[in-house]
């Protein structure tokens, strides 16, 4: 089957055809600086405080917390610009916005050494599966149940993230997104301290068994593991 795109300059992998946005994020597409910033949360504690230690005296005024969950402020027409504890979303793809290569993002069972300096994430359909994300090598990405999304924390560390290589990105990186909303995107700091972007809330991964376009070899694996569709939820299955 001939794969269908909403761009003629977009790359699309072979199976499926790239959905159009479902939200322009400032206005016009093809534009490389969106003002769009997604604050970075971090990853929860990993351990309860000591029983019959006494708890801590909360400031008068707290600051604000980060947003974990996908959130996204606008900072358009303002000073303010993406910092490190932030990511910035731009409209389109990489190509749509002059951008050529991967930006570090690999493939398969491939070890992540660095993370990339920008994350593609596109809305596709394939054969047999409704809208889902891939990134800009085509991968299908995934989410796990055992994860959280509100907070945001990851239940896949050690030999579960060499299988399923998180989606990670470095602090001030820009995410190229079609067909996701801008406030559906977030991003939060694992446990070593490197940043998974989350779809919905949900860290999304990679499966080191995909390594061609367009596999879906992850899909259903264990009960757990699903395609990410544009909102955090599982892809529907096409009947």
């Amino acid at each position: 089957m001939r794969s269908e795109s909403t761009s003629g300059t977009a790359r699309v992998r072979p199976g499926v055809r790239a959905l159009a946005a479902a939200a322009v994020l400032c206005g016009l597409a093809a534009t490389a600086g969106c003002g769009k910033v997604v604050f970075i949360g971090d990853a929860p504690a990993s351990s309860a405080p000591p029983a019959g230690s006494a708890p801590a005296t909360a400031p008068a005024t707290p600051p604000p917390a980060p947003t974990a969950t996908g959130g996204s402020q606008d900072f358009s027409g303002t000073a303010q610009p993406p910092g490190n504890n932030t990511l910035e979303l731009v409209d389109g793809t990489a190509a749509d916005n002059g951008v050529s290569g991967n930006g570090g993002t690999v493939v398969g069972a491939a070890v992540q050494q660095e993370p990339p300096n920008w994350v593609q994430l596109v809305a596709v359909r394939s054969r047999t599966l409704d809208a889902h994300l891939v990134d800009v090598n085509q991968s299908t990405l995934y989410r796990f149940d055992k994860d959280g999304a509100d907070p945001s924390r990851t239940a896949c560390e050690g030999e579960c993230a060499v299988t399923w290589p998180p989606v990670t990105i470095k602090q001030g990186g820009k995410v190229y997104v079609r067909g996701v909303r801008p406030s559906a995107v977030g991003g939060f700091k694992r446990p070593d301290g490197t940043v998974q972007l989350t779809i919905g809330g949900w860290p999304i991964y990679r499966y080191s068994g995909d390594s061609a376009p367009g596999e879906e070899k992850g899909q259903g694996i264990g009960g757990t593991w699903f395609a990410v569709a544009p909102n955090g939820q599982k892809a529907v299955p096409n009947r």
